[in-house]
């Protein structure tokens, strides 16, 4: 209701909760029906949330999604042209797209990093005193706003934004460049994660990726913390070079794995 109440014409899908259709096939976690609808009605924006509202994703007039990362730029910019300005730095987690952490550079701004989780974000937001942090999945936490992530009240700094700088949101997202990121889950049978990540050949084939990329990259190895899998994920300037890098790595892992 805060959205009509504030002026918007609101078209509402997802609002029928049975007790068992929870983020079933809407919400953030499946954004292609608010992309189909906010190109089916010629809408400004579409706004999604999940199914306890803490987390928000975004969908511009010509259908493109704004994920968690694009939403931080926005409020941060944003933020920047205020009088109390951004305090401190931007917190993300290892799976922020790099993208990010260089548009940001651009605005002197810079991005701490922590593990993934919103609670390791706003951990670090409350033991260094500063203000905006979130995670790609649309966990966003404004901590000059309120103490936790609200997907509502993230939306509201994005329409603030667009409001205050008579920009749609494709507009204001453009400024962030996402740079080409590729994961890939590789299952591990009965292998131990740990002493896979440790083993001589995976440590060559990220050491590889790595040189290949330079300061152009990066590569991140984490063990799914609910799956036996190890999650190869590798960031770059070229698509094509991302994924092949990925797949080597990929490669690397499952063979010591099998091995």
């Amino acid at each position: 209701h805060v959205f009509d109440e504030l002026g918007a014409n609101v078209i509402v899908i997802g609002s029928e909760p049975n007790g068992f259709n929870i983020n079933e096939g809407i919400g953030s976690t499946h954004p292609k029906t608010l992309q189909k609808a906010v190109l089916e009605h010629g809408a400004d924006l579409g706004i999604a949330f999940d199914g306890d509202g803490d987390r928000l994703i975004m969908v511009d007039h010509e259908g493109s999604i704004v994920d968690g990362d694009g939403i931080l730029y926005i409020i941060a910019c944003s933020r920047l042209e205020q009088p109390n300005g951004l305090k401190g730095k931007v917190v993300g987690t290892s799976m922020t797209n790099l993208g990010l952490e260089l548009a940001l550079k651009e605005l002197g701004v810079d991005l701490l990093r922590t593990d993934v989780g919103d609670r390791f974000i706003l951990e670090a937001l409350n033991d260094n005193d500063w203000s905006l942090g979130g995670e790609p999945s649309g966990h966003i936490i404004c901590r000059d706003r309120t103490t936790t992530g609200d997907g509502i009240v993230a939306a509201l700094q994005v329409l603030a934004a667009m409001v205050f700088s008579g920009s749609s949101l494709r507009d204001l997202s453009l400024g962030m460049p996402r740079l080409p990121q590729v994961l890939v889950n590789v299952g591990l049978g009965e292998a131990v994660a740990t002493q896979i990540m440790e083993d001589d050949r995976v440590n060559a084939a990220v050491a590889d990726a790595e040189a290949t990329l330079g300061a152009n990259g990066r590569v991140l190895l984490r063990p799914s913390g609910t799956e036996p899998l190890i999650r190869v994920m590798v960031e770059g300037t070229e698509a094509a070079q991302v994924t092949d890098l990925a797949n080597a790595i990929a490669d690397a892992v499952r063979n010591v794995a099998a091995s």
